[in-house]
């Protein structure tokens, strides 16, 4: 593990750690299209747009997970690059434990006030049926979801990246596989959809606690070594918690965005979740180099490498904005045929397309912001990470939302993403260069 870290080219170690988890996420892509392939192959826009109102709740279930997986495997990394294996170990199980116990009480929470807040998140009379099915199926299957996040990311700290993306693709093969078996062949509906993936979830979560069990060195599940002292504790809760708002930002940001979609009927609504799907393409591959570097991030900043610290950032952000820009630039020129591929209605294409073009158009500097809010939570800075965590899709967002949507209604609204992501680009540069000096850091190092 160490020779990796410490020793190993950066390239070749920052793909090591991050190319699994791009798989893995290129895999979670094709259940995304797939998934939206089928439903949308139903005809049924009032199934459709149900799906994607609910979606939010399965992206709030993984803000949760990221509070102990993020934030812990934050944590863990910098152990890792101080030597400091107990106390790492103990840390990992805690982690497991925590999300076990606040899937749980999550799980009620969310049946108990169903209606209030599927209507909350935009529900309808019409596609309130749709929704309710997917979001209770989601619900019920809710401890698969939130606990995977937790071995998923602190096993890469031991540099099992492969093990990881096994555990997902597996689960993302089964749910592809089942999915139109419970939409066409079962006729269960939204409720197959959930169904389905949380099946996946069930097989995913398994093996990486199989992988944590048998290949982990340092890590433990071992519910007698779960302890975590109050400054370790705080050192998760203050990265897992702006790392978890991301996601639960991104709900607020859908839920908002899908209620003022609303005014303008399903095909709209509908039209927004397959071009986010399509999105995802771009997106997800971004998300996974951003992540699969984050313990090689941690590690170094732990051991204090400020040299192979700068090295790899610097292949960070290259790697980023240079595949938000050829990706980008594709998918926009085949926006239209890729759109009317899900759903032929011509509505919903000319809407599709005008929406995917207008969400691809900032990706290069999505690029950059998720490098530096992975730079943020992997070297412990809370208050960064916070801020970069409530704007993209929080509180930019819905003060662009509000305002474009005021004095340009519909087009308002489809070209408010891309503003909220030029407005939080320019904040995430300005708090790198203010709380990041890595020229300080290694003269530090130096007079040190």
């Amino acid at each position: 593990m160490n020779d990796l870290f410490d020793k190993a080219p950066v390239r070749k170690a920052y793909m090591q750690l991050a190319l699994p988890v791009v798989l893995g996420m290129v895999a979670s892509m094709v259940y995304n299209l797939a998934d939206t392939f089928f439903v949308a192959k139903t005809g049924n826009a009032n199934l459709v747009a149900g799906i994607a109102i609910g979606a939010p709740l399965f992206s709030f279930m993984l803000a949760v997970g990221d509070i102990f997986g993020l934030g812990g495997s934050a944590v863990i990394s910098r152990l890792m690059g101080q030597q400091n294996h107990r106390t790492a170990a103990e840390l990992s199980a805690f982690c497991f434990y925590a999300a076990i116990a606040f899937s749980v009480v999550l799980t009620a929470v969310m049946l108990v006030f169903e209606r209030p807040l599927l209507h909350l998140m935009g529900a309808t009379s019409a596609t309130y049926p749709y929704a309710a099915d997917f979001y209770r199926m989601l619900a019920l299957g809710a401890v698969f979801i939130i606990v995977s996040l937790v071995p998923g990311n602190i096993i890469r700290t031991e540099g099992l990246a492969k093990q990881s993306m096994i555990a997902t693709l597996a689960g993302t093969a089964l749910t592809i596989v089942l999915d139109p078996i419970f939409l066409f062949g079962l006729h269960w509906g939204a409720m197959g959809v959930g169904f389905a993936n949380v099946l996946g979830y069930v097989v995913n979560t398994s093996l990486l606690v199989w992988f944590m069990h048998s290949k982990a060195r340092v890590l433990t599940l071992n519910v007698r070594q779960a302890h975590a002292t109050r400054s370790a504790l705080w050192a998760v809760v203050s990265i897992g918690i702006p790392a978890s708002l991301t996601n639960f930002m991104q709900s607020f940001g859908m839920m908002l965005l899908n209620n003022y979609l609303a005014r303008f009927g399903a095909d709209a609504v509908a039209a927004m979740g397959i071009a986010q799907k399509i999105y995802m393409v771009v997106m997800l591959i971004m998300v996974g180099f951003a992540f699969g570097a984050q313990p090689l991030i941690g590690y170094c900043y732990g051991a204090k490498n400020w040299s192979r610290l700068r090295a790899v950032l610097r292949f960070d952000f290259e790697v980023e904005v240079g595949y938000a820009l050829v990706a980008g630039a594709v998918i926009m020129l085949l926006a239209k045929p890729l759109v009317a591929a899900f759903m032929s209605a011509p509505e919903i294409v000319t809407m599709g397309t005008l929406m995917l073009r207008a969400l691809l158009l900032t990706t290069p500097l999505i690029g950059a912001i998720l490098v530096f809010t992975t730079v943020f939570q992997s070297t412990g800075k809370p208050l960064p990470a916070l801020l970069m965590a409530i704007s993209r899709q929080g509180v930019l967002f819905a003060a662009a939302l509000i305002a474009l949507a005021a004095a340009f209604g519909f087009t308002g609204v489809v070209w408010a993403q891309p503003v909220a992501d030029a407005l939080t680009f320019a904040l995430g540069l300005v708090l790198y260069r203010r709380s990041f000096d890595l020229a300080a850091l290694e003269k530090d190092g130096r007079a040190a």
